[in-house]
């Protein structure tokens, strides 16, 4: 009797109920407890990048965005569903992340206090900070967040009055339009210092910028930057080839040797670049370097090396010229290594230096080449990107990764005419007259 009751179909039936509701029930809480997601649409347009998600785990406290529009926009349609399926993106990892709607034309006075003059325009609030936007997307969203993290005013000074490279400049050989405009964009304030009108170096400068001066500066002046660097100032200083003009103290005083000569990459013969463009591959790790991948090119760089000494901690940030060497003459033709005169590779052409100054640590970076930053050059592979990671590491605060543009994947599919003709035949005729012969055949075999 208990066998006939243990096969019988009904208990068969609840048993599968019971398991079936168990292993529902277990795999809700494990995806509540675990949730996981992936992004398989085109360019992954329902997903953030890396990138992304790492500002908002660096941010400690909660995001108000506030946003001015009316349920329906003639030109723009359903603007708030638009913002709230995209900021939703952001809330899957900051749920401490608030969205919130005004309709301008209820609340017009509310509306004229914020200073809103677009519908769809938001306010953007963290740690007491805010930001207007006009738009949104990844980049904006993000590099806003980014620019709301910074911790107080980001002050980047550069020395000008002796022809160097202007970091607000649009010429070719200056720094601003990539370089200066990434830095603005991360919200950083760039000034220019002329110190022989300064009395100091300010202390609120939080990063000292100099470049390769045309002619010498003056006595007094490097004093001032002897001075700037005794109180623990960071520096960021980009060497070009040449003299340099009165700097020779600094050099000696941060125990660097800058050797005489260019870099010689024959490397950058097979990227159809000159020989003089020192390429950057290989990263010794660093904070500055950590997950960087991208290839860098310094044009007409110079070596530097250093002496190991108990006051600063010296670290080689870039390498280049594996296969290649130090030059002492102008190269001409095809570049040969001269044993006699060269010296051979790889080479190092930035490094980090670092020590503790006055309670505090001081942080300097020093690369031989300029031209990598400039208007001309910046736009090669990670340039942009590796100076933005060296701003960020100067004033400690490397942990703000910077997010690029998501590339737009070609979405068109462009076909021949032969092509068309051939699918146009295929699915009119080819597939119906397929299935009708399968159909066919199904038929007679019933039959017999």
């Amino acid at each position: 009797m208990m066998r006939k009751f243990l096969t019988a179909p009904l208990l068969h039936n609840a048993l599968f109920v019971v398991l079936l509701c168990s292993v529902a029930f277990g795999l809700a809480y494990l995806a509540e407890r675990h949730p996981l997601q992936r992004d398989l649409t085109h360019n992954a347009a329902n997903g953030l990048e890396p990138a992304s998600v790492n500002v908002l785990r660096q941010l400690q406290g909660p995001v108000n965005i506030t946003v001015y529009a009316t349920e329906q926009d003639p030109r723009l349609g359903d603007i708030r569903k638009a913002i709230g399926d995209f900021v939703s993106l952001y809330q899957r990892y900051k749920p401490d992340l608030q969205l919130t709607f005004i309709n301008p034309e209820q609340a017009a006075a509310e509306t004229r206090a914020a200073g809103i003059q677009f519908n769809g325009e938001m306010i953007v609030s963290y740690g007491g900070r805010s930001e207007h936007l006009t738009q949104i997307n990844e980049p904006i969203l993000t590099g806003t967040l980014l620019r709301l993290a910074h911790q107080g005013e980001q002050l980047l000074m550069f020395v000008a009055g002796h022809g160097e490279r202007k970091l607000d400049g649009i010429a070719n050989h200056d720094l601003g339009s990539l370089f200066g405009a990434k830095l603005k964009q991360n919200g950083f304030r760039l000034a220019s210092l002329n110190l022989a009108l300064a009395q100091e170096v300010p202390d609120n400068a939080r990063v000292l910028v100099l470049t390769q001066p045309q002619i010498d500066l003056l006595p007094g002046e490097i004093d001032k930057l002897q001075r700037y660097l005794e109180r623990g100032g960071n520096l960021l200083w980009l060497l070009d080839p040449g003299p340099l003009h009165g700097l020779e103290t600094l050099a000696e005083n941060l125990n660097l040797s800058l050797p005489s000569g260019s870099v010689i990459d024959p490397a950058a013969a097979g990227m159809n670049a000159p020989v003089t463009w020192a390429l950057g591959a290989a990263y010794p790790p660093h904070a500055i370097t950590r997950n960087f991948n991208l290839i860098t090119a310094f044009p007409d760089a110079r070596a530097i090396s250093w002496e190991d000494t108990s006051e600063w901690s010296p670290h080689s940030l870039v390498e280049v010229a594996a296969q290649g060497w130090i030059s002492r003459k102008p190269p001409t033709g095809a570049p040969r290594f001269d044993k006699r005169y060269d010296t051979p590779g790889p080479v190092s052409v930035a490094v980090a230096l670092q020590r503790n100054r006055n309670e505090h640590e001081q942080r300097i970076i020093v690369v031989g080449n300029a031209a990598f930053l400039s208007n001309t050059f910046a736009g090669n592979g990670g340039n942009v990107d590796l100076g933005v990671s060296m701003v960020n590491w100067l004033v400690g605060e490397e942990h703000l990764i910077d997010i690029q543009p998501r590339a737009s994947r070609d979405s068109q599919l462009t076909l021949s005419q032969t092509q068309l003709n051939f699918i146009s035949l295929f699915f009119l005729l080819g597939l119906p007259m397929a299935l009708t012969a399968c159909g066919v055949w199904q038929w007679w075999r019933r039959r017999d």
